[in-house]
C-alpha cells in the first residue's frame, strides 16, 4: 500500500494549510512498499471487525497472554482525528480502563507484506523517540485489513509551536531553541547508532513537543528505513524544505546524514522564525540552497551524486552565514548551522557530535532552569547511543555535575576531566 509522509502528527488541525510535502511522485509512493513477507502474525492476538467509523467509536483489543502473562482487555474511545493522509488516519483516543490518552495511527495493511513502520518502532526505546505501546489489526465491513499502532500521545509539535511565535511576531527564546534542537539530535543519535534507522522525514510536523516539560520526541517512522551500505534507496524522500541536496541530485546511496541536513534546516527555522530554504519545487529548492551555500564545487557534487559532475551550474558566491542570521545571533548558533548544512554528506557532523557542540553548553550548566523555574527535562540519561563514542566526546556530553551523581552508571574513563 502506498502512503504519504504524514504520521502521528498530534498535529496541525485540518483547517490549517498543509505543510510542504514531498510531491506525489511515483518513486516516492513506491518507497513505501514493504518487504514481501507474510503478514506480521505477532502484531496482534486479535482482529476487530466492522471498524469503519473513527470518531466516537470504542475499540477493544486483548493484550498479554504470552509467556504466562495474564490476558487483559483494553478499550479505546476515539476522540478526534488529528492527522489524515493516503496511509489512513491518526486519531487521539482515551483508554477507558485508566483514562490515559494515546495516539492511534490506523494504516491500511497489505496482507502480503509486513509493515516496516511497525518493525522499526518495535526496535526503539528512547526518551526522545515516540514510543509504541502496542498494536492490533482491525477489519472493515469491506474486508479491508488495518494495522493500528497505539502510541504515547503528545499534544503539540514544533510546527504549531513555530506558528504560535510567528503569529505573535516573536522569535522562539534561545533557551528553547537549544533545548529542542539538542533533543532532536539526541533522538537522531539513538536511532542512527542503535537500531541503525534513518528517519528520512525530519521536519517540524514530525517533532512532538510537550509544552509543559519541553520534552521533544521524533515521530512518524512511515518513511524510515535501516540503510544498508551498498544497497540503493529511493531518492524521492523527505519533505521539500528539509530535503538534503544529495536527494535533490537523485542520489540513491545516501546515509543517515540526510537527517542531519534536515535537522540543520529545523535549527535554522527555529532561529529565523521561517524556513531557511523555502523552495517551490525540487529545482527551486536547489536554487534556494545555492543562494546560501553558493554553487557546489565539482568535488562537492561528486560527493552528493557522481553522475552529476558534468552539469553546469550558475556560479553564485556563498552568502556569509552571519548575514543569513541577524546581528544578535550567538556565534555558536551560526557555527553549528554551518557544520550541519554542508554539501558534502561526510563533512556534516554526526548527531552525537552536534549534541556536544558549544551551542548547547548552557544546557549542561548545573543551574540552568526553564523560564518558569522548573528543571529542564532529562537530557543526560543516555542509553546505548554512547556506544563507540570517544572518551573525549563522552566527557563533553556528560556534565561533571551529572557524572558525580552517576559515577557508576556511565561508561567514562576512570580519571576523566570535565
Amino acid at each position: 500500500m502506498a502512503s504519504l509522509p504524514l504520521g502521528p502528527h498530534h498535529l496541525h488541525h485540518q483547517h490549517q494549510p498543509p505543510p510542504p510535502q514531498a510531491e506525489n511522485d511515483p518513486l516516492k509512493l513506491a518507497s513505501r512498499q514493504h518487504d514481501p513477507m507474510d503478514t506480521d502474525k505477532e502484531a496482534s492476538p486479535a482482529i476487530i471487525e466492522n471498524n469503519d467509523a473513527v470518531t466516537g467509536q470504542i475499540i477493544s483489543t486483548t493484550i498479554g497472554g504470552k509467556n504466562g502473562e495474564p490476558k487483559q482487555t483494553i478499550s479505546y474511545k476515539a476522540e478526534r482525528v488529528v492527522g489524515t493522509g493516503s496511509f489512513g488516519v491518526v486519531f487521539q483516543a482515551k483508554c477507558l480502563e485508566n483514562g490515559e490518552m494515546v495516539a492511534i495511527k490506523k494504516v491500511l495493511q497489505d496482507r502480503r507484506y509486513k509493515n516496516r513502520e511497525l518493525q522499526l518502532m518495535r526496535l526503539m526505546d528512547h526518551p526522545n523517540v515516540v514510543s509504541l505501546k502496542h498494536c492490533f489489526f482491525s477489519t472493515t465491513s469491506r474486508d479491508e485489513l488495518f494495522l493500528n499502532l497505539v502510541m504515547e500521545y503528545v499534544p503539540d509539535n514544533m510546527y504549531r509551536v513555530l506558528k504560535h511565535y510567528s503569529s505573535m511576531n516573536q522569535r522562539m527564546p534561545l533557551l528553547y531553541v537549544k533545548l529542542y534542537t539538542y533533543q532532536i539530535f539526541r533522538g537522531l543519535a539513538y536511532i542512527h547508532n542503535v537500531p541503525g534507522v534513518c528517519h528520512r522525514d525530519v521536519k517540524p510536523q514530525n517533532l512532538l513537543v510537550d509544552t509543559v516539560t519541553h520534552q521533544v520526541k521524533l515521530c512518524d517512522f512511515g518513511s524510515a528505513k535501516v540503510l544498508v551500505k551498498g544497497e540503493a534507496n529511493i531518492a524521492y524522500i523527505c519533505s521539500r524544505y528539509y530535503r538534503a541536496p544529495e536527494l535533490i541530485f537523485g542520489a540513491t546511496e545516501y546515509t543517515t546524514s540526510i537527517d542531519i541536513w534536515s535537522a540543520g534546516c529545523v535549527l535554522a527555522e527555529l532561529l529565523l522564525g521561517q524556513p531557511l530554504f523555502p523552495g517551490e519545487n525540487a529545482v527551486d529548492q536547489l536554487v534556494e540552497i545555492i543562494k546560501v551555500l553558493g554553487t557546489p564545487t565539482r568535488e562537492e557534487i561528486r560527493c552528493m551524486n557522481p553522475n552529476y559532475t558534468d552539469f553546469r551550474f550558475p556560479q553564485i558566491k556563498a552568502h556569509p552565514w552571519h548575514k543569513v542570521f541577524n546581528k544578535r545571533m550567538p556565534p555558536e548558533a551560526i557555527d553549528l548551522a554551518s557544520r550541519l548544512l554542508q554539501y558534502s554528506p561526510s563533512l556534516r557532523c554526526t548527531a552525537l557530535e552536534a549534541c556536544a557542540h558549544p551551542f548547547f553548553d548552557e544546557l549542561r550548566e548545573p543551574n540552568t532552569r526553564l523560564p518558569n523555574g522548573r528543571p529542564l527535562p532529562p537530557l543526560f540519561n543516555f542509553k546505548q547511543e554512547l556506544a563507540g563514542a570517544s572518551p573525549e566526546l563522552i566527557n563533553r556530553l556528560i556534565p561533571e555535575h551529572v557524572r558525580k551523581q552517576n559515577i557508576l552508571n556511565f561508561p567514562h574513563p576512570a580519571n576523566s576531566q570535565a
